[in-house]
């Protein structure tokens, strides 16, 4: 069975290196990622980067919180939806998107995607509409009226093992990252912001803004577990980790 991978990049991010890795100073610009995977039975996006409204406006989109911590490098055709018609995919024929969890950066293209289910994990659901428009979340992203899949735990895409999601809970309560088993590439694990750096799973250090250490130190064990084991870990937001990845359409696995 054919499982094919691609990575795009949707804009970038300026913002303190604290939040990345407690006690850093000065401010690092990361990508905002998005993958496609193309399986024999649907097309699965995990991650869809930032709304559209941020292209022209972004504090007036995100607000004055979000905007102070975070400068917008964001342009026309950098939307996951022109991203997906750049490389001859209609957004239309998109199934499911995989949303990591419900930050601004991770869902804000969902409503561009208007034939998706969106599958994630019940207890980030359940934190976001908690929550409210506050602490990155906002409901614009991801309140779009598209059907919501909501899982718990470990849930197989396909049910054939190639697609799986993998809670990985820390950097919000409800966090999930992807497996994906490619005939090309092998395995990749798409981590989302479980795992933003290289470095921070080298060294074990967890961002400055984070929901529960304790979840998030256990997640970079795993994933060195499964690092050791031949799986390639994408990491998040890792600036000078992005610049070795292949963008769409070169097939990554």
């Amino acid at each position: 069975m054919t499982v094919e991978l691609y990575a795009f990049t949707c804009g970038f991010l300026t913002l303190p290196r604290t939040f990345l890795m407690k006690g850093e100073k000065g401010v690092i610009t990361v990508p905002v990622p998005s993958y496609l995977i193309v399986h024999p039975k649907g097309r699965v996006l995990f991650d869809t980067g930032l709304h559209e409204d941020t292209v022209e406006d972004p504090a007036s989109y995100v607000g004055d919180v979000i905007a102070k911590y975070h400068t917008f490098h964001f342009h026309k055709g950098e939307e996951i939806s022109e991203r997906l018609r750049s490389i001859g995919t209609d957004p239309d024929s998109i199934n499911i998107v995989i949303n990591s969890h419900l930050h601004f950066d991770h869902c804000g293209g969902n409503a561009q995607l208007p034939n998706a289910d969106i599958l994630i994990q019940t207890r980030e659901l359940t934190h976001a509409r908690t929550t409210g428009s506050t602490n990155g979340y906002l409901l614009t992203d991801w309140d779009t009226g598209q059907k919501v899949r909501a899982v718990d735990g470990e849930h197989d895409v396909f049910d054939d093992g190639t697609v799986v999601c993998l809670p990985t809970y820390g950097h919000t309560p409800g966090h999930q990252s992807l497996r994906v088993q490619t005939e090309k590439g092998g395995e990749y694990i798409l981590c989302g912001d479980a795992c933003y750096l290289k470095d921070s799973l080298e060294q074990m250090r967890t961002p400055g803004i984070i929901a529960d250490r304790e979840a998030a130190l256990a997640v970079f064990r795993r994933f060195r577990d499964m690092q050791a084991r031949g799986a390639q870990i994408m990491f998040g937001h890792d600036p000078d980790f992005w610049k070795t990845i292949p963008q769409a359409p070169v097939r990554l696995g």
